[in-house]
């Protein structure tokens, strides 16, 4: 097993995973709320959060990844009245979507997916038991706050102290919303009293009628489904505050015991330069992008190819740059399974069984090195391209083309790379003559065992732009 290092927001300091159990971690990322069709800002936080759980994977490390569907909220019963349909049936429709997307992305799936819906009684004892403590109270309309005067370390995570906005007015306001701006400091709602534009979306509670509050569900689900192992805690950076702030609060004054030990967030995503907005015209789903005849394999490439904690500007001209990339990627790992023996599927499958733990990296450990280190993406992917250009497929035999194949598929396996969605748009260039006559030589030299001759010609093909591909009879020309 080997150390996976992540930047902690709350500790300010990047951190090796030790995991509160050996080596079982468990792993709570807040989902999608299901009320529209997710956008690639979205996923981005998505797909970083499963390369997160994919490298932690390879290091040997076994990941409980429970990841929420928030079902019922402000947003949700909106849509729901504005299209005139139940809530659930809203909610059910954008969950499906969201699902389809996760498969066109190759997202793993989490093995624990709990819905806000389906999980009314835990939030509500979770108040309860906050209500007996005296840190949350009820007004007279039947809703319920959290005090937070009643929790001393409230902003630890966001740093609120050191911004001096104040948390302990006895006279602060009450903020019922679920979103609120990051300098709005108000005792937050737990339980919402049922109000007319709510319809019959409401239960029943000590309180009366009504529902929970939006930062209520993943303290309850997270603590019923990981118990002591709340190792991770993932989202973007938008919800530390108040989200995860208000988490922190009510589950720590619930259990006593601190909620979350690492807690890692994902920065924003840019288009073209500026924030998403349908009013802009640069609002997009991966239906958009596929549209514009980029599979969702590029799309996940652009996503994640720079550093989860740094904004990122999405553009067309990087969506270009990824399919290039990604063309690199697809031909090494044709050409080394080709020289191996190997298919790419079975390979794959071997891997996220966990069957090839412990493999030397070889050429690739400066990549699993980056990799393992705060999800240095970028820095990893250089080290993969300058690694393949070092490796000679076509003089390798069968077992040395085996362990290039299964480290470097490690890295894709780690990425999330689905290569069988890329197909390469080829344009056959034929080439001249005296590059054919090189190539001829050069496999005349081959097949003689004049490795000096061969090796020599082949740098001469690379000088004037092409490669040489070695089949079982013959070889293939490629410009490079």
């Amino acid at each position: 097993m080997s150390n996976v290092f992540f930047h902690n927001t709350l500790t300010r300091k990047v951190e090796p995973i030790q995991p509160s159990k050996g080596n079982l971690v468990g792993m709570y990322c807040c989902g999608p709320t299901v009320y529209a069709q997710a956008h690639i800002g979205n996923f981005r936080t998505f797909l970083s959060q499963d390369v997160m759980r994919r490298t932690l994977q390879i290091a040997g490390l076994k990941v409980i990844h429970v990841r929420n569907v928030t079902d019922v909220d402000d947003k949700t019963i909106a849509k729901s009245r504005e299209e005139g349909k139940p809530l659930h049936e809203v909610t059910e429709h954008w969950t499906k979507v969201f699902h389809r997307d996760c498969e066109r992305f190759n997202m793993l799936k989490p093995q624990i997916e709990p819905r806000a819906t389906e999980h009314i009684q835990e939030q509500i004892d979770m108040i309860s038991t906050l209500m007996d403590q005296g840190h949350a109270y009820a007004t007279d309309d039947g809703s319920v706050y959290f005090r937070l005067s009643s929790f001393e370390n409230y902003g630890k995570l966001s740093r609120l102290k050191e911004r001096e906005l104040a948390t302990s007015a006895a006279d602060s306001p009450t903020n019922d919303s679920d979103e609120y701006e990051r300098d709005s400091m108000a005792d937050f709602v737990m339980w919402k009293s049922r109000k007319e534009g709510d319809g019959d979306v409401f239960w029943e509670s000590p309180w009366g009628q009504g529902r929970p509050g939006w930062h209520l569900e993943c303290s309850a689900m997270a603590m019923k489904y990981l118990g002591s192992n709340l190792d991770i805690h993932s989202g973007g950076e938008d919800l530390i505050f108040p989200h995860h702030e208000n988490e922190i609060a009510q589950s720590e004054c619930s259990c006593n015991s601190q909620f979350f030990k690492y807690w890692i967030d994902c920065a924003h995503l840019l288009v073209e330069g500026g924030k998403m907005s349908k009013r802009l015209n640069n609002f997009y789903t991966v239906d958009d992008i596929e549209k514009k005849g980029f599979p969702p394999v590029v799309l996940r490439y652009a996503l994640t190819s720079g550093a989860y904690r740094q904004t990122i500007n999405f553009t067309m001209d990087s969506l270009h740059a990824s399919q290039s990339a990604l063309g690199r990627l697809k031909r090494f790992s044709d050409d080394i399974l080709g020289a191996s023996g190997f298919k790419r599927a079975a390979l794959l499958k071997a891997i996220e069984k966990g069957k090839h733990l412990g493999d030397d990296w070889g050429v690739f450990a400066a990549a699993w090195k980056k990799l393992s280190n705060d999800l240095n993406i970028p820095a990893a992917l250089g080290s993969i391209f300058t690694a393949i250009k070092s490796v000679r497929v076509e003089e390798l035999d069968p077992e040395a083309a085996a362990k290039y194949a299964i480290s470097y598929h490690n890295l894709i396996y780690a990425l999330g790379y689905d290569l069988d969605q890329f197909i390469a748009k080829k344009v056959r260039i034929d080439a001249p003559e005296e590059i054919k006559k090189l190539a001829f030589e050069r496999w005349e030299a081959k097949q003689s065992k004049d490795w000096a001759t061969s090796d020599q010609l082949r740098n001469a093909l690379q000088k004037q732009g092409w490669k040489i591909l070695d089949k079982k009879d013959g070889y293939v020309l490629e410009p490079m």
